[in-house]
């Protein structure tokens, strides 16, 4: 029986590529899908699933590891629903099919092996992950074990595993800027969880642009927050009392800009009169609100899509290596929070 790597090399190409011809991306030229199709007709290949689970030692399964939230379990973030939604569309254009893990035990340090169990028990030929800790002991495990595995916003930098991410220092500093060239020099900004990989780097955007600005930023316009409302909200009351409050505020996530318009309605003032608000990440609610927010976009669908592509390309591959971490642009989007009318400018 012909699979996929021997019709790759009958036709000169890699196996990725016969994989994308065969559900006809846009990435493969007419004249090499024509040659693929046409060989794969006359050796009477067919890309039978039980028949690739037996060549290939796996299933076309992938797992999806995905904790929805960072502090408290069954908290679900608009944001990663649509990254969800972009990761299955993109799995099933593939060829693949996707399983969501479940997470319950991961927060026990008895059950190391959880994840690792679970792709062996289900043949999973790979993993992508997002919203979990990279260093705990049943991520390590499934890693150091050789499985294939993306991060989303999640660094992983061993062997057959890369990650994804927005360019979140540039639409950091994007939202500094934005915000500057309005008349803005108080800018305060709102972090998300530090130690995850965006809110890290979106402080270090901030950071630097303020810096790059000739601006100091007040250490106490500083304010931690989680990604969720509530923070937001806290976080914003924390700047109203200082003595001198900022006239902006950068929020690293929409979430918690929305919950820092609460905020400045609740204690009587106008957005973007008196304070203007900038959020991350584009959540649908963004527009709905009144002000509308201006925000810093992420594509979801090219994070969601960047994720698959990587990990089939690393299953694919003969050496089983995954590609190097990819960096998918932002954009910003400027609606009424802090004056202006609504355009969209890339980062």
């Amino acid at each position: 029986m012909v699979d996929i790597r021997e019709l790759a090399r009958l036709s000169g190409v890699s196996p990725a590529t016969v994989s994308r011809a065969l559900n006809d991306r846009a990435e493969v030229s007419p004249e090499t899908r024509r040659r693929i199709l046409e060989m794969a007709d006359r050796l009477g290949y067919s890309p039978n699933q039980p028949a690739r689970t037996l060549v290939r030692r796996r299933s076309d399964m992938i797992g999806l590891i995905w904790d929805t939230g960072y502090t408290n379990q069954d908290r679900r973030h608009p944001f990663l629903l649509d990254l969800f939604v972009g990761i299955k569309q993109t799995l099933a254009e593939s060829g693949y099919h996707l399983m969501v893990l479940s997470t319950a035990g991961a927060a026990s340090p008895g059950d190391d092996t959880l994840y690792l169990r679970a792709a062996q028990q289900h043949s999973l030929a790979g993993v992508i992950m997002m919203g979990v800790d990279a260093a705990h002991p049943a991520i390590t495990a499934l890693v150091d074990a050789g499985t294939p595995c993306v991060g989303i916003d999640l660094p992983l930098h061993r062997n057959r595993t890369t990650y994804v991410t927005s360019d979140n220092r540039a639409g950091a500093a994007t939202a500094v800027r934005h915000l500057h060239s309005l008349g803005h020099t108080a800018i305060a900004t709102i972090t998300g969880p530090l130690g995850l990989m965006p809110a890290d780097e979106r402080l270090a955007g901030y950071r630097a642009e303020m810096a790059s600005l000739g601006l100091t930023p007040d250490p106490r316009h500083i304010v931690d927050g989680d990604f969720f409302l509530a923070s937001g909200y806290e976080a914003a009351r924390r700047l109203l009392d200082l003595p001198e409050p900022p006239t902006a505020v950068f929020a690293a996530g929409d979430e918690m800009a929305i919950g820092a318009l609460h905020a400045l309605a609740d204690a009587g003032l106008r957005v973007p009169q008196d304070m203007a608000v900038v959020g991350f990440d584009d959540i649908e609610a963004a527009a709905l609100l009144r002000p509308t927010l201006t925000t810093i976009a992420q594509d979801r669908v090219a994070l969601g899509a960047g994720a698959v592509e990587a990990l089939v390309d690393a299953l694919d591959a003969d050496n089983g290596t995954a590609h190097a971490p990819l960096q998918v642009a932002t954009r910003l989007v400027v609606r009424g929070s802090c004056g202006g009318e609504v355009r969209a400018v890339r980062s």
